[in-house]
């Protein structure tokens, strides 16, 4: 069998224990025949998608790992519910309930039996039927663990000012900065002094939502939530929700029929009007996801080169940068908080905006 590499991006310290642990090998691919850098690729691939248990790494030649299955909840003719250490990290069929079920790229598909496999079609993509999947997978516990650590902070601070008259104390020392930037510097700019307040909740939420998400991203849980592009496809959408139905007459009317345009360009501005309103949270999604995932990719390829060079030169060069890049990506994980609060209260600040000048 191959040896599996397990790596994350993380930290200095477990950037050392990672080294240290594999530069001490040779690493050998016997059956397969694939060479170390398609399996550093694969191995890439395979952490920034979501998963059905928790493995922070593994050794004896990735025969063991270490980790805690997750619940598997699936509807397949009834409510299925088993532990994912059922699949034995995807190399075993799972038996629940008298049916069989089998990971294949991170996702659960319905086999024949306890020696069933996965049938490919075009584009190697799975034929089997595929049950309803509602399973609790690291990201889903992520961002639990978020709800719970910005409820804990926000209702701390909130006692705090109860008790101390409006003074902060504790946590919310280090939290009234924040919350006093994200409404001077982004709120009140972009949506104006009279209309900010009922956005202020929602900007705060997701400002702290996605900072925080995008720092668990770099610890050795490895739980990259905002690469996932449906969290940041509803992020996006909550946004575009807000956007329109917080849209006045002013807002609609520049947009279906522009004031001062003549009445063709009108009719042909219009509709495209219409798909920017569309464009302007895509780009919110697109945004976060790419930066985020990319920012993984890289990082995780750098790491990985340690690997392919194999000596002390090229490796403690690559680990440099590793480490330099990851301090990097303790600063994106904030930028991109900022950048997609700064858009959504641009987009609402365009919503509600007068036009009594025109």
């Amino acid at each position: 069998m191959r040896k599996k590499i397990a790596f994350k991006p993380v930290t200095l310290l477990l950037l050392l224990i990672t080294f240290m642990s594999f530069a001490k090998e040779d690493v050998k691919h016997e059956e397969s025949g694939s060479d170390l850098k398609t399996e550093i690729k694969e191995y890439i691939q395979h952490h920034l998608l979501d998963s059905y248990d928790f493995n922070l790494f593994s050794y004896d030649n990735g025969e063991k790992h270490f980790g805690f299955p997750l619940p598997v909840i699936l509807w397949d003719n009834g409510l299925k519910v088993f532990s994912s250490s059922k699949f034995h990290h995807g190399e075993t069929v799972a038996e629940a309930g008298g049916s069989y079920y089998k990971l294949h790229h991170g996702k659960i598909y319905k086999v024949d039996g306890p020696n069933g496999e996965i049938i490919e079609g075009d584009h190697h993509h799975a034929t089997n039927e595929k049950p309803l999947d509602f399973s609790i997978t690291k990201n889903v516990v992520l961002i639990a663990m978020v709800f719970a650590i910005m409820f804990f902070m926000f209702s701390r601070m909130a006692k705090s000012y109860k008790k101390n008259n409006g003074m902060p104390k504790g946590t919310g020392r280090f939290l009234e900065p924040i919350v006093l930037y994200v409404r001077d510097e982004i709120a009140i700019p972009n949506i104006g002094e009279k209309k900010y307040k009922k956005y202020m909740s929602y900007l705060l939420t997701v400002f702290f939502f996605v900072w925080i998400v995008n720092l668990f991203g770099l610890t050795p849980i490895g739980m990259n939530v905002t690469n996932n592009i449906a969290v940041t496809l509803c992020l996006a959408l909550i946004t575009y929700l807000i956007t329109t139905f917080s849209g006045n007459k002013n807002y609609w009317k520049h947009i279906f029929w522009m004031p001062g345009v003549p009445v063709p360009m009108k009719i042909i501005l219009a509709p495209i009007e219409l798909l920017g309103t569309i464009i302007k949270p895509f780009a919110l999604m697109i945004r976060l996801y790419a930066n985020i995932t990319a920012g993984h990719v890289v990082l995780m390829s750098i790491i990985g080169m340690m690997f392919i060079f194999n000596n002390w030169l090229g490796s403690s060069l690559s680990f440099l940068l590793a480490f330099v890049l990851g301090i990097l990506e303790l600063l994106v994980a904030a930028l991109q908080a900022y950048i997609f609060t700064v858009l959504s209260a641009l987009y609402f600040g365009m919503a509600v905006e007068d036009h009594d000048h025109h």
